[in-house]
């Protein structure tokens, strides 16, 4: 049984009410009872209207069902069926030009590309390893992964291998900070004099690329360079075992990597109650306090993890100044369609969870925009960045900027102060994107794509359509290039250059650095100036694209160029033309989502982990979260309510893959094998969403996630 206390008509988790008037509100001038009651007020104001929008959502799938039920086994009509999503007010007029009114937003978000973590609040040290990624070392990302073809050899260091780690890093820098006559490879001195960086006595054939040093101007014990607006340090330390062999004594290449950071309280974490959402909260407060610290063993030692300071160095004047030592954070808050029983309201209903976030995050934030000048700060330009997933179109978009404007004027903030972040994973804000922009013209800060997610809504709304393609073809149908292309071009128009991030989605398999290193360039190419990486090493490697692209002067030609993708290509329904599949190729499918689904399913509900390193079928590691949930189970949904697999057969591959992942996680002491019974409650979670996939609102995972997850919680 929680214990609850009543605050404004509201029933709080004890736990919760405590963690809000004895840590968070304290040092924000905001007082108990001003903040429950504009907690009230917006849960009893705006959950009504939040309510009205979800059956908005539900009414509009309807019809779509029932425009191809009607339509049962004819071709599809591109036309008629645009005119009908345009009649039923799904697909609406796009109205004239504009430009985001945007301001005081940060250089992260609005002049420096770079790589992004995205990373569950509720882990401390997974938060303070994302926010402290601002900076990695070259020379580890590429010894330590298979960035150079080959995962280094086990044991001690390798000379070798390190050496070719070092003409690696020397061919970047000779790109990225070319030298008068000289090679980084053959360089012996690196030294500054008359304001000027010279090698071996050569200065850079782009002086201005020289930002400071550290030290002594004849022997830096650090160089701060620039390019593209990312920064890098050259470390020299003859002490240091790399630096001793070094002609040069260069230690390390050090990369500012991740320059922001989105700390999640959606996709990526398992909130399901007031317990879980004091520990997100808490933890987003030390971030945004620069208190948060997290103790460890490693290597057989304790070790404690803070918040990394800012960097000191000289500038080409000898004038002090500081670069920042940790990424932009930003918060994600939770979608408009779950609630959460950490807050009643005065009908004995649950709050709706994402206006629970919106004031308590930016209430928690305001701790970083009232400290002084110095300091851990996170935002300079007092701005608060909020993340807003799985919004449907413009009407909730709007309803976002409403809720915002609300709480600046509840915790007295200049309106504006949030910045929000648009989250292009819905396919009716795809077909509406600008007008979704418009919406919110005044606080939007970032856009971006997510393949996953917005495959799982494309599969949900149009169940009806007929079966889809195996998802690897999914991947391979016109309309995801122009989902993607469209959200460049759109955000371009609409003036997010130079003012917002435009993003693009994760690269999922966080070992694979070689083969990201390969494909991941082709985000900046396209336009974008930041892009998920799965861990700050990743952002490190990521960072090297950066250096070889001009996101800017790319961003330049395309908007001289205009759209490149338009809605009627983005409303393709991705559906598979050839049907006749073997049926070894139906099990395969179906084997690799449902695998998929289970490995996830399992560790959600019974550890309550959020995102994780989950083996395929191949046990390749992959990333997942809630999104690749999402699409496997709406997957199968599909192929099961078309005829492609029958029910029997689906939880026969359910019982078998049950067992692989069982085998994946054997060494797992805490782990509850699925099998043989078949009967727990992470089994029968995940066969919930396959099950029962397609009728759960917009194919989510959330509801059935957060129902089993309560159900094991209540059961000790």
């Amino acid at each position: 049984m929680v214990d609850r206390v009543e605050r404004a008509g509201l029933n709080v988790d004890e736990g919760l009410a405590s963690f809000i008037e004895e840590q968070a509100l304290p040092g924000t001038g905001i007082g108990a009872e001003g903040f429950w009651q504009a907690l009230s007020e917006l849960a009893h104001d705006f959950g009504p209207r939040n309510r009205a929008l979800l059956d908005k959502r539900e009414a509009l799938q309807k019809q779509i069902d029932d425009w191809h039920k009607a339509r049962a086994n004819q071709p599809h009509d591109h036309e008629a069926y645009k005119a009908f999503l345009t009649e039923i007010g799904y697909l609406l007029p796009e109205g004239g030009d504009f430009e985001i009114e945007t301001a005081n937003t940060d250089p992260e978000i609005a002049t420096v590309p770079g790589p992004q973590l995205v990373v569950p609040i509720t882990n401390a040290r997974y938060a303070l390893n994302a926010a402290n990624a601002r900076w990695g070392s070259l020379y580890d990302g590429l010894y330590g992964t298979d960035a150079m073809g080959s995962l280094p050899p086990k044991g001690g260091y390798e000379n070798g291998r390190g050496a070719r780690v070092i003409a690696r890093a020397r061919v970047f820098l000779d790109e990225a900070f070319p030298v008068e006559g000289v090679s980084h490879a053959d360089a012996r001195r690196y030294h500054v004099q008359g304001g000027a960086l010279l090698v071996d006595d050569q200065p850079l054939i782009d002086p201005s690329k020289f930002r400071g040093y550290r030290g002594h101007p004849k022997a830096p014990d650090a160089v701060l360079l620039c390019n593209n607006g990312l920064h890098v340090e050259l470390v020299f330390d003859r002490t240091h075992f790399i630096g001793a062999r070094d002609q040069a004594g260069l230690a390390d290449v050090r990369l500012e990597s991740a320059v922001s950071a989105i700390m999640d309280c959606e996709d990526s974490v398992a909130c399901v109650d007031g317990e879980d959402k004091t520990l997100a909260y808490a933890n987003w407060l030390g971030l945004m306090q620069g208190t948060l610290s997290e103790t460890f063993e490693k290597g057989g030692k304790s070790v404690t993890r803070k918040l990394t300071p800012d960097h000191e160095f000289l500038g080409a004047d000898d004038a002090p100044f500081t670069v920042k030592g940790r990424a932009l954070m930003l918060v994600r808050n939770v979608g408009h369609l779950m609630t959460n029983p950490a807050i009643l309201l005065r009908d004995g209903s649950e709050i709706f969870e994402g206006l629970m976030d919106a004031l308590i995050t930016v209430l928690i934030a305001r701790h970083d925009l009232q400290r002084t000048e110095g300091g851990l700060r996170n935002s300079h330009t007092g701005s608060v960045y909020v993340v807003k997933p799985k919004m449907h179109g413009p009407e909730e978009v709007a309803f976002a900027d409403e809720v915002f404007t609300f709480v600046e004027k509840a915790l007295n903030l200049p309106q504006y102060t949030v910045k929000l972040g648009i989250m292009d994973e819905e396919r009716r804000t795809s077909v509406n994107l600008k007008e979704c922009i418009r919406a919110a013209k005044h606080r939007v800060a970032f856009i971006n794509t997510g393949f996953l997610d917005r495959t799982g809504d494309e599969i949900h709304t149009s169940m009806e359509a007929g079966p889809f393609s195996r998802k690897d073809f999914i991947k391979r149908k016109g309309w995801i290039g122009a989902y993607e292309a469209r959200n460049v071009d759109i955000g371009l128009e609409c003036g997010l250059s130079g003012k917002a991030q435009i993003g693009k989605g994760m690269w999922a398999m966080p070992d694979k650095m070689a083969a990201m290193l390969e494909a991941k360039i082709e985000h900046p190419k396209a336009g974008a100036n930041c892009a998920w990486v799965p861990s700050p090493i990743a952002a490190t490697l990521h960072a090297l694209h950066y250096h070889k692209v001009d996101v800017f002067a790319v961003q330049k030609a395309l908007r001289a160029g205009g759209r490149r993708a338009h809605v009627d290509a983005v409303l393709e329904i991705p559906l598979a033309s050839f049907r006749k599949w073997r049926p070894e190729q139906v099990r395969r499918e179906v084997e690799n989502n449902a695998q998929g689904i289970l490995g996830y399913v399992v560790r959600w509900i019974d550890a309550g982990v959020g995102c994780s390193k989950v083996p395929d079928i191949n046990d390749v590691g992959l990333m997942e979260d809630r999104a690749t949930c999402r699409i496997s189970a709406q997957h199968i949904a599909n192929w099961l309510h078309h005829g492609v697999v029958s029910r029997d057969e689906v939880m026969e591959i359910m019982k078998r893959m049950a067992e692989v992942v069982d085998g994946q996680n054997a060494d797992d002491p805490s782990y509850q094998p699925m099998a043989p019974g078949f009967d727990g409650i992470a089994f029968q979670a995940a066969c919930d969403l396959v099950f029962e996939g397609r009728v759960q609102p917009s194919g989510y995972t959330e509801p059935v996630l957060h129902k089993r997850r309560l159900e094991l919680k209540a059961a000790g």
